[in-house]
């Protein structure tokens, strides 16, 4: 048996204020990695990853390609890349843009669900347009928890909405009590499935970086 240890959250418009929120509800012995894509311009700062730092107990970087995945962790999305996983391992990638994005919500969400299947719980924050609705979908189909922020709650709510209406949610929650959900669900026991090969879950335009990455 295994746990719900990957944990991965998407936002964009309105996403900081969601993120350091949910953020600062979460335990300090959370046994689960927290991956975090937010929609920004290919030329940000890349502060997000402090900002988190300051909002709870958990350590927040911004990832790094190659890197092993921890529990207890924050993996920011970095500037201009896509944030993805294999098993064990964070992947970066400058693959095509998805949905106008880079980083995609969507593309984590994905390798997520096939790269650790029922371990994956994802979240849906604030937001425009529709990004991380098909991969919320990908993640269910794979045994995953889909959990989203209340529209009503939410500075931008076309996300969390487009989420609710096409995927089988299992929460919805303000962002400040997310982070006392995930803890529950972080230490869930629940079977593994076999998982596709990780070519699949990044994609054709990735299949390159994915040799590098495991070289």
């Amino acid at each position: 048996m295994a746990t719900r240890d990957v944990i991965v959250v998407g936002a964009s418009a309105g996403g900081v204020e969601a993120l350091t929120a949910m953020v600062g509800g979460l335990p300090a012995d959370l046994p689960a990695a927290v991956l975090v894509v937010l929609h920004i311009p290919s030329g940000g700062s890349g502060a997000l990853a402090a900002i988190l730092g300051r909002a709870g107990s958990l350590p927040a970087d911004t990832a790094v390609d190659g890197e092993d995945l921890r529990p207890g962790r924050i993996y920011v999305a970095p500037p201009d890349h896509h944030l993805m996983l294999l098993p064990e391992r964070v992947v970066l990638s400058r693959g095509v843009r998805e949905s106008g994005h880079r980083p995609s919500v969507d593309a984590l969400f994905r390798s997520a669900a096939y790269a650790y299947s029922t371990r994956v719980v994802g979240v849906v924050l604030s937001g425009a347009l529709d990004d991380g609705t098909a991969g919320l979908a990908a993640i269910v189909a794979r045994g995953g928890v889909a959990i989203v922020q209340d529209p009503a709650d939410a500075l931008h709510s076309s996300m969390p909405l487009s989420a609710i209406e096409h995927v089988r949610v299992d929460h919805v929650a303000p962002a400040a009590q997310i982070g006392a959900v995930l803890a529950l669900y972080a230490r869930q026991q629940v079977p593994t499935n076999s998982a596709p090969g990780a070519a699949t879950a990044l994609g054709r335009g990735d299949a390159g970086h994915q040799q590098e990455a495991r070289s």
